[in-house]
């Protein structure tokens, strides 16, 4: 039998574009580790819709963050984005998701690698700092269409900035001209060894780990990409270097 759902208030909101938005609630939700979901809800017309969206807060910080993208004729998402502070919105108490710093084997390089409002995960991840103290360095890649999609850049900058090199920030620009992003995809700066140049780092098996979180198409052919360099999936009971999360 499902729990019922949890009734939390919207404290905030930010448009980043006309159909990238971020929310922010308070709810009395079961804790949560970085990089896992909780499912947001409300009752439209006599029936409660929840669906998935990732932490973009870390545990140890409130109100609850989450970003996502307006989907053409969803039956949530855009009514959402009229929420305003002090509104009611549902939760299931329960988060979920495997995207998560305790799956990942030690190593000393950790790569992040996102499209998309799939960044989420991973700024929550860096916010809570328990990568910093595992791995040595770290790149959070993120690739949008256009430069206005970046969303968090800011914080990411940030974070790279406070780590003291620690962390790197790659921002990839596909659809648009920018001086400061790497145009194209990850899939294939990765293949060809541009994004890892960009990085300074060489990656291997030995030294490196992967999480990949957005557009299924992506995860599958970043991995694809990684296992013919030598990388597998990470599974509980054969531990790899790749972890993934597809984001729909």
């Amino acid at each position: 039998m499902a729990a019922e759902p949890v009734v939390g208030r919207v404290v905030g909101r930010r448009q980043w574009t006309p159909t990238l938005h971020s929310l922010r609630a308070e709810a009395d939700i079961q804790p949560f580790a970085a990089g896992q979901f909780g499912r947001v809800g409300l009752e439209i017309n006599g029936e409660k819709i929840f669906r998935p969206y990732s932490f973009v807060n870390p545990p140890s910080a409130r109100p609850l963050e989450f970003v996502y993208v307006i989907v053409p004729n969803g039956p949530l998402s855009a009514r959402l984005t009229e929420l305003q502070p002090g509104d009611p919105i549902l939760m299931q108490p329960k988060p979920n998701g495997f995207l998560v710093l305790s799956e990942v084997p030690d190593s000393s390089q950790l790569w992040m690698l996102a499209t998309g409002t799939a960044v989420g995960p991973f700024i929550s991840i860096l916010r809570e700092g328990e990568a910093q103290k595992r791995f040595a360095k770290i790149v959070l890649a993120h690739a949008v269409r256009l430069a206005d999609e970046l969303v968090y850049a800011d914080d990411a900058r940030q974070l790279a900035a406070e780590s003291g090199g620690q962390i790197q920030y790659v921002p990839f620009v596909s659809r648009q001209k920018t001086d400061f992003a790497m145009s194209g995809r990850i899939t294939e700066a990765l293949e060809s060894g541009a994004l890892q140049k960009r990085a300074g780092m060489e990656i291997a098996p030995q030294t490196t780990q992967f999480m990949l979180c957005g557009n299924p198409q992506m995860v599958k052919d970043t991995t694809a990409i990684l296992r013919g360099m030598g990388f597998e999936r990470n599974r509980r009971r054969a531990p790899g270097h790749i972890t993934v999360e597809n984001y729909w």
